[in-house]
Parts: C-alpha cells; sequence; structure tokens
C-alpha cells in the first residue's frame, strides 16, 4: 500500500514538474515573439530573437531525460533566473561576473584548485549551463 501511494506521489509531483517545465517553455516563445531591442534596430531584434529561440531549444532538448527532482528543479531556476534577468535589462544574454584570478579568498592558502573551486561555487544560478553549451 504505502509503495503504491509513494508511486501515486511520484507521479503527481511529475506531472507538475512537466507543466512546470511546458509553461516555461511555452513563455520563452512568447517573450521571442514579442521581443524589442533594447537598440530599437530592426536587425539587433532578430538577432536576440533568435538566439532565444536557439537557447531555449539547445537547453531544453539537453535537459530533456533528466529524471533527478533535484536537478530539474535547478534547471527550472536557471531558467526563471534567466526570463526575469533578460527582461530587467532589457538583454537576452546571460550577464557575465568578472572575478580577478585570484580574487577569492580560500580558506587556506592560495592554492589553484581552491581558487578554481571557489570560482565554480560563486557561479550565479543564471550561468551554470551556459558554459556547457557555449
Amino acid at each position: 500500500m504505502e509503495k503504491w501511494q509513494g508511486l501515486v506521489k511520484q507521479s503527481i509531483l511529475a506531472q507538475a514538474t512537466r507543466q512546470e517545465v511546458l509553461g516555461l517553455y511555452r513563455r520563452i516563445f512568447r517573450l521571442a515573439r514579442k521581443w524589442q531591442a533594447a537598440s530599437g534596430q530592426m536587425e539587433d531584434t532578430i538577432k536576440e530573437k533568435q538566439y532565444i529561440l536557439n537557447e531555449a531549444r539547445t537547453l531544453f532538448q539537453k535537459n530533456k531525460n533528466l529524471t533527478d527532482a533535484d536537478l530539474i528543479k535547478q534547471c527550472i531556476d536557471e531558467c526563471t533566473a534567466r526570463i526575469e534577468i533578460g527582461l530587467h535589462y532589457q538583454i537576452p544574454y546571460p550577464r557575465p561576473i568578472h572575478l580577478p584570478p585570484m580574487g577569492l579568498t580560500p580558506l587556506r592558502g592560495r592554492g589553484l584548485r581552491s581558487q578554481e573551486k571557489l570560482r565554480k561555487l560563486s557561479k550565479p544560478v543564471y550561468l551554470k549551463s551556459h558554459d556547457e553549451i557555449s
């Protein structure tokens, strides 16, 4: 009985997550359809719309077989953050972060490995998949 209830609960959660992901996908395509470049130039608008569509297709295609709930939640959070940042700054591209090479203070010593680890940990949620597909 408990196993059955667990499967039903999992199925309901998977269905809710599926609806949330599909809603984000539709939201991105609506956003691309209505997008206007901040410069007001038609060629910039076309390039930015194409970037939004290609980025969405690439990332959704790459992540379509994810089954881990935590990874799916991270992807949803990243997508939501990128949408909100894009709308706020009126640019579709992820905002880069600039850190000096040895700018993060490690707990002990100043080793390169610890710097690389700190850089990876300090990466904002909206840039997690950007480096993977670029």
